[in-house]
C-alpha cells in the first residue's frame, strides 16, 4: 500500500470522509500537474493556497505522501518561530504519517543513520539558528548530492521572505533556506498559507514567487470570509456592530454575557469547550487592562445576576443565539447553567502574549475567554470558538496580517452561536480583503499565470520590508495613464474594432474582454502595458461580462510626447465614471509636425476604476 493510500485510510478510519476525499483529490492533482513532471535537476517552487484555517496541514501531508510515492526521499516540513507549535507539529506528522522516518529538531543522528531506508521528514521551526544547525546536517551527508529535497513552508510568507531586500542584504532565514533549498542536486519547494500576498509580489528573479499555484476549496462545513465578510451583501447578524452600542462597557458586557449563553449551549450539549476570543492590540498593558475589565464585569454579573436588567440581557441574547448543530437548551437550562459557571468561577480569563505563555491545552476545556494580541494570530487555533471581540486598529493596515487574526474562520463553529463584535471601520476593512481574496482565487481558478492584485480603503496587501522597491509598481486607481511612444501592431483590424464607436455618442459601455482585445494591438514600450492587460484580466476572472466604458475619438491633432492627452472634455467625462475601467482611444492624423512622422496611429488612455490602488510587479 502506497503512503498517500495509507494515510487516506488513516483519514476514513477517524470517520472523516469527506476530509479524505479532498486530501486525495489535492495530492493527486498536485500528483499528475507538477510531481510528475520533475526533471530531478530543478529548484522548483510553487504554492498550496487554502483558505485561513480551511485544513492545510491535511492536504500539506497528503502531498507529501503522493510525492514518496513518486520517489521523493527527504522532506523539510518547516514551521513558525514557535517552540509549541513546532511540538505539535512534530506529534501531529508521528501520529498521521505512516512509514516514515521522522525527526525532530534533535534528531540529526537519527536522520544521518537512516540512510534514507524510508522516506524521511524533518520538522524544525524557521529559525535562524536551527536552521543553520540542519543546512550544515544536509551539507556533510552525501544524501542530497543523489536525492531532491522536498521543502514544505508552513505559512510561507512570514519570516521565510527575505526582509532585507532593500537594503542589498539578505536576512538571516532567508539565506539559510536558500543555501538548504540550493546545496541539493534538486528541490520543490511548496509554499503553504492563506494568504499569499507577499509571495505573489515577489519578483521572479529573487527565486521565491511561486511559479505555480494550486487552491483548494474548503469542506462545505467551513465557515470563512463569505460567512462572516460577504461582499455585495446585507451584514450578516452573526456580526454586531460596536458602534450601534452606546459605551465600550456595555459592548464588552453584551460579549460577556454572549458568551455565558453560548457556553450554556455547547457545554450542556456535551461540547468539550467554549472560547471567547479579545483582540485589542499588541500592547501587553491593554490586555492586562481588559482582563481586568472582564472580571470586574463577571463580578457584576454574579452579584446582580437575579436582576431585571441581567435577566432581560440573557433572554434577548438568548433569542438570538440557538445553536443549529445541536439541540437547543430551554432557556431556563441555560440560565441556570451560567448561574452556576459564575458562582463556582468555572469561567477562565487567559492572558497569552510574549510574557504570558500558555499551553493550547488550557482553553481545549471549560469556558475560556482569552486575551491577547499577536498570539492570537498566525498558526493559532482556538476550538469551539463563538464570541470574537476585535478592535485591534492600525494607521496602516496590512491585507495579510490581519486576515490571519481571522481566527473565528473553521470548521467546528456553529452559524447560530457564532459572533463577532467589531467596528464598522474594521468590518468594511475586512470586507474589502475579503472581495480581494476572492479575486486571486477567481484569477487562479481562471489559470493566469501572473496573478494581480488591488486594496481600497488605504490597506496595504503586505509589509513594506519584503517587497522590493525597485520591482514593485503602484498604479492609482483614478489617474490617467498613456504611452508617449507608441504603435499599432496592426491598425486596419484595430480599426475595424473600433469601427461600430462613432461620435455620435460621447461614450459607450463595451465589454472588457473587447476593451482587452483593443490592448492587443497596442505596442509601446516603457509603458506598463501589461499590467493594465493583467487588471482587466482579474476584472474578467471576477466577471466574464465585466463591462468598462469606452471613449472614441479620431482625426487628433496632438503633439506626441506632451504631457497631455485628452482634451478638457474628454478627461472631464472620464473622470466622471469612478467605479468601471476606462479606456479613450485617440486615432491620431500623423502630422509629422507634431512628431508623428505621418503615420496614423491610435493611442489609448487608461484609467483603472478609483479608490483602489494596484500593485504589478517587474520581472
Amino acid at each position: 500500500m502506497g503512503y498517500l493510500e495509507t494515510y487516506i485510510n488513516k483519514i476514513k478510519a477517524r470517520g472523516n470522509e469527506a476530509l479524505a476525499e479532498s486530501v486525495s483529490q489535492t495530492a493527486e492533482e498536485v500528483g499528475s500537474q507538477h510531481l510528475n513532471n520533475f526533471d530531478f535537476v530543478s529548484h522548483e517552487i510553487g504554492l498550496l493556497l487554502g483558505n485561513v484555517q480551511s485544513g492545510k496541514t491535511g492536504q500539506m501531508f497528503g502531498i507529501m505522501c503522493k510525492a514518496a510515492d513518486l520517489g521523493f526521499p527527504v522532506f523539510l516540513l518547516l514551521t513558525t518561530d514557535n517552540v509549541v507549535l513546532q511540538q505539535q507539529t512534530l506529534q501531529r506528522v508521528k501520529e498521521d504519517l505512516e512509514g516514515f522516518c521522522i525527526c525532530g529538531e534533535n534528531d540529526s543522528r537519527l536522520f544521518v543513520d537512516s540512510n534514507l531506508e524510508q522516506p524521511a521528514i524533518v520538522v524544525l521551526k524557521k529559525n535562524a539558528r536551527m536552521l543553520k544547525l540542519w543546512d550544515t546536517v544536509f551539507h556533510s551527508t552525501d544524501f542530497m548530492l543523489g536525492n531532491p529535497l522536498f521543502i514544505v513552508d508552513d505559512e510561507a510568507d512570514a519570516a521565510s521572505l527575505n526582509t532585507k531586500v532593500n537594503q542589498q542584504e539578505v536576512s538571516s532565514i532567508n539565506k539559510y533556506l536558500n543555501s538548504i533549498k540550493n546545496d541539493a542536486s534538486s528541490s520543490l519547494y511548496l509554499q503553504v498559507t492563506g494568504t499569499p500576498q507577499a509571495l505573489f509580489l515577489q519578483a521572479e528573479a529573487t527565486g521565491w514567487k511561486p511559479l505555480f499555484t494550486h487552491y483548494f476549496k474548503p469542506g462545505k462545513a467551513y465557515m470563512g470570509g463569505e460567512f462572516f465578510f460577504p461582499a455585495n451583501a446585507d451584514i450578516p447578524s452573526c456580526i454586531r456592530l460596536l458602534d450601534d452600542i452606546p459605551s465600550e462597557d456595555d459592548a464588552l458586557q453584551e460579549a460577556v454575557i454572549h458568551h455565558l449563553v453560548a457556553s450554556a449551549q455547547m457545554l450542556l450539549a456535551g461540547k468539550p469547550v467554549c472560547n471567547f476570543m479579545i483582540h485589542p492590540s499588541v500592547r501587553v498593558a491593554q490586555h492586562n487592562q481588559y482582563a481586568k475589565q472582564v472580571e470586574t464585569i463577571l463580578a457584576r454579573l454574579t452579584a446582580d445576576f437575579d436582576k431585571s436588567e441581567i435577566q432581560d440581557a440573557i433572554r434577548e441574547i438568548y433569542a438570538k443565539s440557538l445553536p443549529q448543530k445541536t439541540a437547543a437548551r430551554s432557556l431556563e437550562e441555560v440560565t441556570a447553567y451560567i448561574r452556576e459557571l459564575l458562582t463556582s468561577q468555572k469561567v477562565a480569563v487567559i492572558i497569552l502574549n510574549g510574557k504570558n505563555e500558555v499551553d493550547s491545552s488550557e482553553y481545549s476545556h471549560g469556558s475560556n475567554i482569552v486575551i491577547g494580541g499577536n498570539t492570537l494570530g498566525r498558526g493559532v487555533t482556538f476550538p469551539g470558538l463563538a464570541t470574537v471581540y476585535y478592535t485591534r486598529t492600525s494607521k496602516n493596515p496590512q491585507a495579510d496580517t490581519m486576515w490571519q487574526h481571522s481566527r473565528m474562520f473553521g470548521y467546528d463553529r456553529d452559524a447560530g452561536l457564532i459572533k463577532l463584535y467589531i467596528d464598522s471601520r474594521l468590518y468594511e476593512l475586512f470586507t474589502e480583503i475579503n472581495a480581494t481574496n476572492n479575486a486571486l482565487i477567481a484569477q487562479i481558478e481562471k489559470g493566469l499565470s501572473n496573478v494581480r492584485i488591488c486594496y481600497a480603503g488605504g490597506i496595504k496587501p503586505t509589509r513594506a520590508n519584503v517587497l522590493d522597491n525597485k520591482k514593485v509598481n503602484i498604479i492609482p486607481g483614478g489617474k490617467n495613464f498613456f504611452p508617449y511612444e507608441v504603435d499599432n501592431t496592426d491598425i486596419e483590424a484595430l480599426d475595424k474594432l473600433l469601427a461600430p464607436f462613432d461620435e455620435k455618442k460621447d461614450r459607450y459601455q463595451a465589454n472588457l474582454n473587447i476593451i482587452r482585445k483593443m490592448l492587443d494591438f497596442i505596442e509601446a514600450p516603457d509603458f506598463p502595458l501589461d499590467a493594465f492587460k493583467g487588471f482587466i484580466d482579474t476584472f474578467i476572472a471576477q466577471n466574464p461580462t465585466a463591462q468598462g466604458t469606452l471613449i472614441v475619438r479620431r482625426e487628433r491633432d496632438i503633439k506626441k510626447g506632451g504631457r497631455a492627452l485628452l482634451s478638457p472634455d474628454d478627461w472631464n467625462l472620464g473622470a466622471s465614471i469612478t467605479d468601471k475601467v476606462v479606456l479613450t482611444m485617440y486615432k491620431m492624423t500623423g502630422s509629422k509636425e507634431k512628431g508623428w512622422d505621418g503615420r496614423k496611429v491610435w493611442v489609448p488612455n487608461i484609467k483603472l476604476p478609483d479608490e483602489a490602488v494596484y500593485y504589478d510587479v517587474e520581472e
